[in-house]
């Protein structure tokens, strides 16, 4: 498919189309990127997946096997994964050693990694969901940010401001591109978000919902059928909100919350590896099951490179429309 919209995020990474797929833990490996790469998108395989640093490195190197796109690494700095600089910082070694053109960081302000990755020559695309720490993060150098608006699947932030607030106040007052996170599905959302000024969208719950995603269909199959309505945020006590599709585990974990739940009780309850768990046996009641309200949006399970066709064609037949309605 050819290039139909070029922005600064697709000439900085390389890229046909300015669509990127998020790191998503357990699920963001070399089999699953490498098809949203070849469909002209880019997206992060994800290093906390991963046990140590070398099956991080073997991932890569297979990667490279299966495209000669680029790609990129996501390296988070969460509570429920825990407090391991030093792992984090392994997995930094290897992803300058290895030559990966861009990062996506999340989690923490990334100033202890940006020495090494400038030095590597590295981008850096911080995830984040509020204007003073994009700020922040511009402050120490990275060179693009992902605002994630309220509706977003995952860790959400505090602030509770809605894509069409944030998107025109972080392009108004920062100097770096703008990348929109969070109920976009389709070409309504990407047009709608180069219109108020972003060089491009991130994708996780669309990507998480189709056919190549290597989570069991019993997953998939609940996205598909969720409304908008149908998920919660579990973890806000802990000012660490993340939006996950209503289910048993979420209403045990909010009763725990409501019951003044200490931190390491909550994490205990959606920690540990109960997301892959669940992702790989289709258990759907005792999985915390990330998912953005965009579900709503979400009626079929596709092939990552339909999806991607489907959203560029829709993109630029409604881009079509509104210059017939310009007087």
């Amino acid at each position: 498919m050819k290039q139909e919209f070029r922005t600064k995020i697709t000439d900085m990474l390389g890229i046909e189309h300015p669509i990127l797929m998020g790191g998503m833990q357990w699920i963001s490996r070399a089999e699953f990127v490498a098809e949203v790469c070849n469909a002209g998108c880019t997206g992060f395989i994800t290093a906390e997946t991963f046990e140590s640093d070398q099956d991080l490195r073997t991932e890569i190197r297979k990667m490279r096997t299966l495209t000669d796109k680029p790609f990129g690494i996501n390296i988070s700095m969460l509570p429920e994964i825990g407090d391991l600089q030093d792992r984090t910082l392994r997995f930094l070694d290897v992803v300058c050693e290895e030559g990966i053109p861009f990062v996506e960081t999340a989690g923490r302000k990334p100033d202890l990694l940006m020495g090494p990755l400038k030095e590597a020559g590295i981008k850096v695309i911080h995830k984040l969901t509020s204007i003073r720490h994009a700020l922040s993060a511009q402050k120490v150098g990275v060179d693009a940010v992902t605002m994630l608006g309220f509706g977003s699947g995952g860790h959400v932030g505090m602030d509770n401001v809605s894509n069409f607030i944030l998107i025109p106040q972080a392009v108004r007052r920062l100097n770096i591109p703008v990348i929109v996170g969070g109920g976009i599905a389709d070409g309504r959302g990407l047009l709608g978000a180069l219109a108020m000024g972003a060089e491009a969208v991130l994708l996780g719950t669309a990507f998480f919902a189709t056919e190549e995603s290597p989570v069991h269909r019993n997953i998939k199959d609940k996205i598909v059928d969720a409304r908008e309505t149908d998920t919660s945020l579990i973890m806000s006590s802990i000012k660490n909100p993340m939006r996950c599709v209503h289910n048993r585990l979420v209403d045990e974990v909010l009763e725990m919350e409501a019951k003044g739940a200490t931190l390491q009780e909550i994490l205990s309850a959606v920690a540990g590896g109960k997301g892959r768990l669940g992702y790989d046996s289709g258990d759907m009641e005792t999985t915390p099951i990330v998912c953005g309200q965009v579900a709503g949006l979400i009626d079929e399970i596709k092939p990552a490179a339909r999806l991607v066709e489907e959203i560029i064609s829709d993109a630029k037949e409604l881009q079509q429309r509104l210059s017939r309605m310009a007087v």
